[in-house]
């Protein structure tokens, strides 16, 4: 499946300036909305239908908001895999609904603890339900778009005028990497907010390619 028309989109975003040519493009090419909290009222306070992600789940956000959209209706509809005939079973016998585009960000972390608030608040803003998003829809690139930052709505604007709602898996790999590379800035922060007093030492990760070359002997040779 490489070209994808999108029938149904997740909208949850802490920042929501651009986001309205984005809600109203999606309305106008019959994508169904799913949202939470304030993004949903923004959303129908543009007079557009959307469908509230409790009303999925059949369960509110709770703890002060701290778990609103970690439940298997929802991280079900964004990770299933479209061409697994036991994945598209189970769709259809736990009622999950598709989600082709994952439109989230998160918590201002960073500027948060540049304006010198408190621990609490500051913890706070470490973000779950967004970076597990991110990184649900991301992963499933294959089948999902992830937007994961106000910085790519125009991007992903255009991609999806220029697409009539069509995504390439160009287009969703692309945006899986700029999600990915969110991810890892966000939790790089929040480590280096932790490790203050430099008593961890960062862990480095290195990537050695090698050239394999199959011999006629049948040895294998790496340089």
């Amino acid at each position: 499946m490489t070209a994808k028309k999108a029938s149904a989109a997740l909208i949850s975003v802490f920042h929501k300036d651009g986001l309205e040519p984005i809600v109203k493009k999606l309305d106008e090419l019959g994508v169904t909305l799913y949202s939470t909290g304030g993004t949903e009222k923004f959303i129908r306070d543009l007079g557009i239908d959307v469908v509230p992600v409790e009303d999925v789940t059949s369960y509110p956000s709770i703890l002060g908001g701290r778990v609103k959209t970690l439940h298997p209706k929802v991280f079900g509809g964004i990770l299933n895999r479209q061409d697994n005939e036991s994945d598209v079973s189970q769709m259809k016998e736990f009622d999950i609904p598709q989600l082709d585009i994952v439109i989230v960000d998160l918590y201002p972390f960073e500027k948060t603890v540049a304006s010198g608030a408190s621990e609490q608040d500051i913890i706070e803003k470490i973000d779950i339900g967004g970076i597990s998003l991110i990184r649900a829809a991301a992963k499933n690139f294959k089948d999902v778009l992830c937007v994961s930052s106000m910085e790519d709505y125009e991007d992903f604007l255009n991609v999806i005028t220029e697409g009539n709602g069509t995504t390439t898996l160009e287009d969703r790999k692309r945006f899986a990497t700029k999600a990915f590379n969110i991810s890892s800035h966000y939790d790089t922060a929040i480590f280096n907010y932790f490790n203050q007093e430099k008593e961890e030492t960062v862990l480095k990760i290195g990537f050695f390619f090698l050239l394999v070359e199959i011999v006629e002997n049948g040895r294998i040779v790496m340089g």
